[in-house]
């Protein structure tokens, strides 16, 4: 179900599997010696955008990857959307501009 949503969002905002960048560490913090001998700590990057996330939340590496897979995305979407805002900010801010008084309206005071 999880993952049929997140292949459902890759698809929506038409981001390919070749596009993320995946690499594994070693996780700090609490996990006992699991932490110290596996490699569970996941950074995914998106290539064409740059954006980069990382996550040891987990002591399990598949329950991270989904993890970043999820908070990928949703840093995608914020991008887009803030993207979205000033591109609309934008054309407000130029229709709200003063325009010039028209030669006709000047002639009849």
């Amino acid at each position: 179900m999880q993952r049929d949503a997140i292949a459902e969002r890759l698809v929506r905002l038409a981001i390919h599997d070749v596009d993320l960048e995946e690499t594994f560490a070693r996780s700090g913090g609490p996990g006992g010696q699991n932490v110290n001998k596996v490699a569970t700590a996941v950074t995914l990057r998106h290539r064409p955008t740059g954006i980069s996330v990382t996550v040891q939340d987990s002591r399990s590496q598949a329950i991270n990857r989904k993890l970043a897979r999820e908070r990928l995305l949703d840093a995608i979407e914020d991008r887009q959307r803030a993207v979205r805002r000033a591109q609309i900010a934008a054309r407000e801010k130029e229709r709200r501009r003063k325009s010039p008084r028209p030669a006709t309206l000047k002639r009849k005071f």
